[in-house]
């Protein structure tokens, strides 16, 4: 066979081919679609055509394809037109949903409002918790690192707690509880930095009351280790801090270091108590052989947890790390996957707590080995002394039996206002002053004296005198010779020539 012959058959073969294709084409039965269709009716299981379902449907497209104001338009549409309708919850939660997927502060505010309405109008009903959750996420989103403002951590962890307590029957309830481990995350590193830097400056009381407050509430940390390793750290440096200390006695050193290194090694043993599969564990190991202390050893049941803790745990790799510098919100990638997360907030515990600590550890170092003083009686005081703050004073009335005397059981001392005659001479007050109390009789006022009213001669009338003579005085001349003047009579004839 020959080369055209090849060329010839592999055409023909070709064709046989290509027709048979075509053949099995035509016959070959289309494809039925799965059943989408989303005017059906998911109460009833039929296909309807109603019009309250037309609306959510066509506002449910609208909702997917972005377009949330056709989307809010037609949902306020089908809730106003048939207040009655089967979807009228499910509407009045896709509202919410519109403003939420819009994005926003804006949008998200008033996302939040839409929801907390309609957990009010349906608060029985499960999709309020699905409501309730979709509250949290609002300010989950809007979480900052956590060096940064923590206002919308605090709101989303709080949200998250509200939705746990309130249904804690919903199918929602690991997703919540996840979130709310990533929050505690959050705002545990966001404690555990401020308490860092207070250790690097040697403010030991602020550093301990911050890291303590993530100890006791956020056992789920993933620093909690390095936490309660720092809070020994200071502890350790109080005691060095003493041992410097001048003015102090060489026992009430030793016994402050006792008290300070005692602390310090509890906090080393619960490290290694209750995360001993921790990446600092061995640290605090070291630091307990340094202190000459026993190594306590931990459970199996602490073993377990711990471990499923650490397993549970993403490492933060460097692409984690790139992209933590560039997006807005914190990495959750080192938060834990299971445990409970707390619930409830304990007392914060604060720097002047610490410091009140250290002045009664003081006092307890000082009074410690000296005798104990008898205590003193207090002298009450007497009745016409003046009352002490520190002693009792005697009661200046006598209390009379219930029922006796006045409704108060008081007897009162009256005193007498005069000691009339055969009186008691111990009575409680004597009259003071003559006893002879009678007053006087009323004088009769003097006459007053004759008003004359007659002139004598050569006398000046007084101003009296002359308004009643009916005549003007006259005023009487001055006497200016004593008075000086800068005028001088002007020198006659020769006698200008004199100069006397």
């Amino acid at each position: 066979m020959n080369l055209l012959s090849k060329k010839l058959a592999a055409a023909a073969l070709a064709v046989l081919v290509l027709g048979g294709a075509q053949a099995y084409a035509r016959e070959k039965q289309p494809k039925h679609k799965k059943n989408q269709d989303l005017s059906a009716n998911p109460l009833a299981d039929v296909n309807s055509k109603q019009p309250d379902k037309v609306l959510f449907d066509k506002a449910m497209v609208a909702l997917k394809k972005g377009r949330y104001d056709v989307a809010r338009l037609t949902l306020q549409t089908l809730l106003n037109t048939y207040p009655d309708s089967e979807y009228r919850m499910r509407a009045k939660l896709a509202v919410g949903d519109t403003w939420f997927k819009e994005g926003g502060a804006a949008a998200l505010t008033q996302a939040e409002a839409e929801y907390k309405d309609f957990i009010t109008f349906f608060p029985q009903a499960p999709e309020a918790a699905e409501a309730q959750m979709k509250v949290g996420d609002i300010y989950y989103q809007q979480m900052e690192k956590p060096d940064r403002d923590y206002t919308n951590a605090q709101r989303a962890e709080e949200e998250y707690r509200n939705m746990i307590n309130q249904f804690p029957d919903s199918s929602l309830i690991p997703r919540a509880k996840q979130r709310l481990r990533d929050v505690q995350e959050v705002l545990a590193e966001r404690e555990t930095q401020i308490g860092l830097y207070y250790a690097s400056r040697e403010n030991y009381p602020a550093s301990i009351a911050r890291l303590q407050t993530v100890v006791d509430t956020y056992p789920l940390y993933s620093k909690s280790d390095l936490a309660l390793l720092t809070i020994g750290d200071a502890y350790a440096g109080e005691a060095h801090a003493v041992d410097l200390a001048r003015g102090l006695s060489g026992a009430v050193k030793e016994r402050m270091k006792a008290l300070y290194l005692d602390r310090a090694a509890k906090a080393y043993g619960r490290v290694i108590t209750r995360y001993p599969m921790a990446p600092h564990v061995e640290d605090a190991r070291d630091r307990l052989i340094a202190l000459n202390r026993p190594i306590p050893e931990p459970t199996q049941a602490a073993i377990a947890e711990s471990d499923a803790e650490e397993r549970s745990r993403q490492p933060l790799r460097f692409t984690d790390r790139t992209l933590g510098l560039i997006q807005r919100g914190p990495s959750v990638v080192e938060a834990v996957h299971v445990g409970e997360p707390s619930l409830d907030d304990p007392k914060r515990t604060i720097a002047p707590d610490i410091t009140k600590q250290n002045i009664a550890l003081f006092n307890e170092a000082v009074t410690e080995g000296r005798p104990a003083q008898p205590a003193v009686a207090a002298k009450p005081t007497g009745i016409n002394e003046p009352p002490r703050s520190d002693q009792p004073s005697e009661a200046p009335v006598q209390m009379a039996a219930p029922g006796a005397g006045n409704s108060l059981g008081v007897s009162v001392v009256s005193a007498p206002s005069a000691a009339p005659a055969g009186a008691n001479s111990n009575a409680v007050l004597k009259p003071v002053g003559p006893t002879n109390t009678t007053l006087p009789a009323a004088e009769k006022p003097a006459e007053a004296p004759e008003q004359v009213n007659d002139i004598k001669p050569g006398s000046v009338p007084t101003q009296g005198q002359a308004v009643a003579s009916g005549k003007k005085p006259k005023a009487p001349k001055a006497d200016l010779s004593s008075e000086s003047s800068s005028k001088k009579k002007k020198k006659k004839g020769l006698g200008k020539l004199n100069p006397f």
